[in-house]
């Protein structure tokens, strides 16, 4: 009788852990402690060379809105609606620059490029607050200029003092009403996939690029911000605007003519800059990321540095004021 032996088991198969993943059944989502910010794609040689426009950059955005605001803060003849929104728009710009330069200057000299999970979200809050509010503050500015040009007579009585701080306040609310939801939104995504960002600070479009979640409730909250946000403000600028443009037309004066389109003209500036790139970042296809970052630079950069100089080199009252505290400083010394 011929007896069988029992064949040995086989040994079982080990499967090496990866750190990271984890079993396809249960969840797809990737623990991300940090994230790398790629910024812009050029040789070692010029990050010197970017590193110091930067740096020249921020300087500027330093001392031409703190300058703004100490100025507008010490002359009592600019106590009024008009400079007590131009000192929030400085202040909005001195801190969501803030948000953005430091970080990407020191970039330039880092290896790992890495940003914290924690700093990445500050980044996205803060910068969607001062950025909305922006948006919100040019819109009142925009009202402003329609209450002095269109009602002269009535200025004082319609844009009084408590109106003013509920505008400016009312700037803020919808800010960070607005950063809550599109920073819970961009962080309710599953990060699965690299942790380079491919822009020179956190934004919301490039971290959807990490994403493997369903993006569909995503770009619903962005699209319905950016509609609750941008279409009413634009709606108000515009109007304003065109029952200005009527009124000046009809000043027989060209001196007084000249004046009113002097002081609108640059409000005009920064709103076409501002919102200009604005369209081209978030209502354009995906498709070129290095164009991309030139728009954000435009609005994160560029335009809290043109608000001061526009401002205050077409505006006399600031240049008179600037002057004054000059001569002062220069009798103390």
């Amino acid at each position: 009788v011929l007896i069988s032996k029992p064949l040995p088991h086989p040994p079982p198969i080990v499967l090496p852990y990866v750190s990271g993943m984890v079993d396809q059944g249960r969840n797809n989502r990737t623990e991300v402690s940090d994230f790398i910010l790629i910024g812009f794609e050029v040789s070692p040689e010029l990050h010197l060379l970017l590193f110091l426009i930067f740096l020249l950059v921020y300087v500027m955005i330093l001392l031409g809105n703190i300058g703004i605001m100490a100025i507008i803060m010490t002359d009592p003849r600019l106590n009024t609606p008009m400079y007590f929104f131009l000192g929030n728009l400085s202040f909005v710009d001195l801190f969501y620059s803030s948000v953005i330069a430091p970080k990407a200057m020191s970039n330039f000299w880092s290896e790992s490029k890495s940003i914290s999970f924690a700093g990445c979200v500050a980044q996205v809050f803060l910068f969607a607050l001062f950025i909305v509010t922006e948006g919100f503050l040019l819109a009142a500015m925009a009202y402003d200029r329609f209450i002095a040009i269109c009602n002269p007579l009535l200025y004082s009585v319609q844009m009084s003092a408590r109106l003013c701080m509920q505008l400016v306040a009312g700037c803020y609310f919808f800010g960070c009403v607005s950063s809550v939801l599109q920073t819970s939104a961009t962080f309710s995504l599953s990060f699965c996939a690299s942790r380079a960002i491919d822009h020179f600070y956190c934004d919301s479009r490039p971290l959807q690029r990490l994403s493997c979640s369903d993006l569909f409730v995503h770009n619903m909250v962005s699209f319905t911000l950016s509609t609750i946000i941008i279409l009413p403000t634009i709606i108000v600028i515009v109007v304003s605007y065109m029952y200005i443009v009527s009124t000046v037309l009809k000043i027989r004066s060209t001196e007084g003519r000249k004046k009113a389109f002097s002081t609108c003209s640059s409000h005009l500036g920064v709103v076409s800059v501002l919102y200009g790139a604005v369209f081209f970042m978030y209502l354009t296809p995906d498709r070129f990321p290095e164009l991309s970052k030139m728009a954000s630079l435009c609005y994160s950069l560029i335009t809290p540095m043109l608000n001061p100089l526009i401002y205050s080199l077409r505006n006399k009252d600031v240049k008179d004021a600037l002057k004054k505290l000059l001569e002062k400083k220069n009798g103390i010394l």
